[in-house]
């Protein structure tokens, strides 16, 4: 399965997770408290991070891909960040990055 990926900077993360879980239809897959959540629909995966200094901004874009070796990162010609990750790629980098998340 391949799924977009998109990664928002939020002010606050308790009040962003009940608005994107209603916008979603779900409650998020993961969870690290204060700093990140992510869902995983069948086409999207979104992530948000509480960064109140750069709140409603991009912070990259890409795609899950269950047939990624791992996990990549590259620039396009616009600057935007685009990442390519299998699910347990992401997943082990959420931990490495921000801690054991409380939801999986």
């Amino acid at each position: 399965m391949k799924r977009f990926h998109i990664a928002l900077a939020v002010r606050n993360l308790d009040e962003s997770i009940a608005d994107y879980s209603v916008r979603l239809g779900q409650p998020p897959h993961v969870v690290v408290i204060e700093k990140y959540a992510m869902w995983r629909t069948d086409l999207l995966n979104f992530s948000i991070n509480q960064m109140p200094e750069r709140a409603g901004q991009l912070r990259h874009i890409g795609f899950e891909d269950d047939s990624a070796q791992g996990f990549a990162s590259t620039t396009d010609v616009n600057g935007i960040e685009w990442e390519r990750f299998s699910p347990q790629a992401q997943d082990d980098k959420i931990v490495e990055i921000y801690g054991v998340p409380v939801g999986r």
